[in-house]
Order: C-alpha cells, then structure tokens, then sequence
C-alpha cells in the first residue's frame, strides 16, 4: 500500500473534513471480493442504490461490495462498472426520468448519451481510504465548497491546470466517480437528490473525485500554499465585509 492512512489522515486534519475520504476499486472478477477483509454486503432486500455505498464507507468507516447479485438498480450497474449498457435500456431509462426529472424521452436520450460510464467487471468496492484495504482506482473526498476550493488551489500550486466542472443531473455520481474513471483526470460534481436523499450528503456538500495518484499532488500543495502564507490554509480567513481590504490584501499579497 502507499501510506493511504497517513495521506488520509493528513487531507482530514488540513481541511477538516467531517467525513472519511473514500477509496473505490472495480474488479475484474467477483471472487476478488471475497480476498479483501472484512466486506459487508447489502443482501437480502428488494433493491441496493449506489448512493448508499460511499455513504456507508465515509460515515459508518465500512468496507462494502457489491456484485451483480446484490441487486443493485440496473441503472447503478450499467454507470458504476457492474453491467453493460445498450440502445434499448437507455430508451428505457429515457422515457422513466422524463416523468421526473427530464422534459421528454428525447431530451433524456440526450442525457443517456451523455453519461461517462465505468467499463463493466464483476464487482465493486468501497472503503474509508484509512483502512488500507485495497489499492484504489479513485478516491472519493466530500466537503464544503471552501474545502474543494482549498484541494483544487492545492493542486494548481504545485501544476498548473484548468479544472472543468459537469453536471449531468440526476445520476450525478457519473459525474464525479465514473467521470474520474474514464478520463483520469480530477472530476468535481454537485450530488444529486439521490445522493442526498439515499446517500447522507449534506445540503453543504460536493464531491471531488481524484485518480489516487494526485493525492500526493494534493497534500503538496497544501504544504506549498501554507508556506507561501500561514493564512492560505483551511478555515478561511474572512474579514469583516465592510472593513477597507488594503491591510489584509498587503498581508496575503506582501509585494503588492
């Protein structure tokens, strides 16, 4: 393992995150969730939601799996790298979420299309990063706007890079997880209602998701940016709105 519990321990005390950061892994075969200690899984009840399994990992500290027996949504499945996908179950999905959440069939076909989605294995499985549990593909951090600001400016410290932002509604764990994925690059979401609703995000709440390897990026650049200037750390200062800004400019900007 790479030191996951120190990193994990470290991103928690800098910016005070209230929950676990989460490690994800998608696997291959369904019998290499069996080898990793201590997996719980959500078995014997009519349906298992996707929502629910970084929620259990980042506030309960579970290891969870799941299968494609689990019965897990075909809708979780099919985005999260437990099934493939084809033209006539999106025309399905399609024509359910335009009862909801979309204008039409056609405007949800849109979405459908739109969808980053984990190639299919034969399970998943989640952990608190701490626990060392496995070697993640992504990690998974929930916080506050200011919190994502800080990793994101942290990340910039050290290389320089535009971050991009999607939403693609309802489903939106595609935009953080999956989007990670299939593009290797850090993805920022807004949780959806389901992620709210199902997964205990707080109404305050984003989520990062970053290939494991720009975690040492991460924790650099916070160490960089607190360097440069003990007030470029987490909480933020916040002056007082109505004060002249001159003096806390000259203390953050000195050559200014």
């Amino acid at each position: 393992m790479s030191g996951w519990k120190e990193k994990s321990d470290t991103l928690k005390e800098r910016l005070r995150l209230r929950t676990e950061p989460v490690a994800y892994k998608r696997l291959e075969k369904a019998e290499d969730l069996d080898k990793i200690h201590g997996v719980k899984r959500l078995k014997n009840r009519n349906i298992v939601l996707f929502c629910q399994l970084p929620a259990l990992a980042r506030i309960r500290g579970w290891t969870v799996g799941a299968t494609r027996e689990d019965n897990m949504s075909a809708r979780c499945q099919k985005i999260h790298g437990l099934d493939s996908t084809d033209e006539e179950y999106m025309k399905m999905e399609a024509a359910m979420l335009s009862r909801t959440w979309m204008p039409s069939p056609e405007e949800g076909m849109k979405q459908q299309r739109d969808y980053p989605r984990i190639p299919p294995g034969e399970a998943i499985v989640l952990s608190p990063l701490a626990q060392e549990k496995f070697e993640p593909d992504v990690v998974l951090i929930y916080g506050n706007p200011a919190q994502m600001m800080m990793i994101l400016c942290a990340m910039q410290k050290v290389r320089y890079e535009r971050f991009h932002f999607y939403f693609i509604g309802e489903g939106a764990c595609a935009d953080s997880l999956a989007e990670c994925y299939v593009s290797g690059k850090p993805a920022l979401a807004l949780p959806c209602y389901g992620e709210r609703s199902l997964g205990s995000v707080a109404d305050d709440e984003m989520v990062l998701a970053l290939p494991p390897k720009e975690i040492d990026r991460v924790i650099t650049g916070l160490n960089k940016l607190q360097e440069a200037h003990e007030i470029l750390t987490y909480p933020l200062a916040t002056p007082n709105m109505t004060l002249d800004p001159e003096e806390f400019l000259r203390e953050v900007y000195p050559n200014k």
